[in-house]
């Protein structure tokens, strides 16, 4: 019999596409003669379908379960209650159809590894009798924030701060670079108390799986063990396809865009290296208009070659409505020769990976982060919302790696600051681009052979020992 391992991610591209890649690895994983085929389905929507199929051609060992997309509420709720909303709605939608086709499979998985947003399908798997392990697409730093944060209501002080006292250093943030939806809580609500006790499962859960590395973030990692109180916390990190025979990896992970990557690729091979500035603030958020003003004069006053990932969309819920920020008109024909802009999807993988890139503006997202770190490149970071100002801080402060350019709409570099910082940080030798290839050089060994490599077979290994053993008690 197989391992056959039940694969659920929250349904948006930043959460499938990192779940993804850990269902290839686990597929493609090297196999003891003794060892037990690994199997995964993964559950997907209609709408997100098509991110598997790169994926369905390279195993006939991954299928998906498409379950339907939760209609949009009748009612629109604010924006820090979004997620909580969207959860439930996966819930109530998806928790009877999950259960019949579970009971009715004639191999049914032996194991669920579902997003930490699902924290619902802890009592899924524990009614099941099959352990449930969170997959986390934030880093160890990020997850010990929010487990402190659900587990012990954390509030602020007369600052305004909250200290996280049982975390390594003892960190401090102020309360409003924490998540929306956790400044939200009230006590006594029924919606958030749920959400909250759901949050709680991930602590109780049998496993937790982490997009990150030993190298990256030991110290968070072995507090994530204490906190937990077992060792089944893997780190199998940094999810990222492959580059193979130095190929820049798939450029199709996301959606439509104004630019094809090749002409992406073609534009960046006529540029000298380390000599690109890539900004780009994630498959969600959005800049306001004050924002995009300051960040397209910074690049114009800079004079350095960039690529600007524009997107068009609220969906992210950082802008008030009506205030998305648009690229200025004549934004692009001023800057030709020497910027290139793209609306929509960019391919940031092969985009971060081209040696003519040495600098990357991000907003944080952890895949965004782990991208750039693996890449080598200097992180300037400007945090947007959820848990990206413990991952600025994680750059800037622990790893040496980022420089400090804006926080949200709270601190909007003003653009003849920003031209200089963006000039400074394509410099050869600065600082932080020696630790960046250094942290690149870690990223790189974790996973050909090193600490990622190890934990992913030690995941799979203790999965079916927990298999074999519930056959053995039947």
């Amino acid at each position: 019999m197989s391992v056959h391992i039940l694969m659920y991610p929250y349904p948006t591209a930043g959460h499938i596409i990192p779940l993804l890649d850990l269902s290839h690895k686990l597929l493609h994983l090297p196999r003891p003669a003794a060892a037990a085929a690994v199997t995964v389905t993964v559950v997907v929507t209609p709408e997100n379908l098509h991110l598997l199929d790169p994926f369905l051609a390279s195993s006939s060992s991954l299928q998906p379960l498409v379950l339907p997309s939760p209609e949009p509420p009748a009612t629109p709720h604010p924006p820090q209650r979004r997620l909580v909303a969207t959860v439930r709605a996966l819930r109530e939608l998806h928790l009877p159809l999950l259960s019949r086709w579970f009971e009715s499979h004639p191999s049914p998985p032996c194991a669920v590894v579902s997003d930490f947003f699902l924290r619902w399908t802890h009592r899924f798997a524990r009614d099941r009798g099959v352990p449930r392990v969170v997959f986390s697409p934030s880093g160890s730093f990020g997850l010990s924030v929010a487990f402190a944060l659900w587990r012990d209501l954390l509030r602020p002080d007369e600052e305004s701060a909250v200290s996280f006292a049982k975390l390594p250093d003892s960190p401090r943030f102020p309360w409003s670079h924490l998540p929306d939806v956790y400044r939200s809580y009230e006590a006594g609500d029924p919606e958030m108390e749920r959400h909250r006790e759901d949050a709680l499962g991930n602590i109780e859960s049998w496993g937790i799986v982490v997009n990150s590395f030993d190298g990256l973030e030991r110290a968070y990692l072995d507090h994530l063990r204490k906190d937990v109180g077992h060792d089944r916390v893997w780190a199998v990190g940094p999810l990222l396809p492959a580059e193979g025979d130095g190929s820049s990896g798939p450029v199709d992970r996301g959606g439509p865009s104004s630019v094809s990557a090749s002409e992406v690729l073609t534009w960046l091979d006529a540029c000298p290296g380390g000599s690109v500035v890539y900004v780009c603030f994630g498959s969600r958020a959005v800049l306001n208009q004050r924002q995009m003003d300051e960040l397209a004069a910074g690049l114009e006053r800079s004079g350095v070659r960039f690529i600007l990932c524009a997107r068009q969309s609220s969906r992210g819920g950082h802008v008030a409505a009506g205030d998305v920020g648009a690229v200025p008109e004549d934004f692009e024909a001023r800057v030709a020769g020497r910027g290139l802009v793209i609306r929509g999807w960019a391919p940031q993988v092969p985009i971060l990976r081209h040696r003519a890139v040495g600098t990357f503006l991000t907003h944080c997202g952890w895949n965004s982060t782990l991208e750039g770190l693996s890449a080598g490149a200097v992180m300037l970071t400007w945090p947007m919302g959820a848990e990206q100002f413990v991952n600025a801080k994680l750059l800037v402060d622990e790893l040496g790696v980022g420089i400090r350019v804006g926080e949200k709409s709270e601190k909007v570099p003003e653009a003849a600051e920003l031209a200089r910082v963006l000039a400074e940080s394509l410099r050869s030798d600065l600082p932080q681009r020696v630790r960046a290839k250094e942290m690149s050089g870690a990223a790189r060994d974790a996973i050909n052979g090193g600490s990622s490599d190890k934990d992913l077979s030690d995941f799979v290994r203790c999965v079916d020992e927990q298999r074999r053993s519930k056959i053995q008690t039947l």
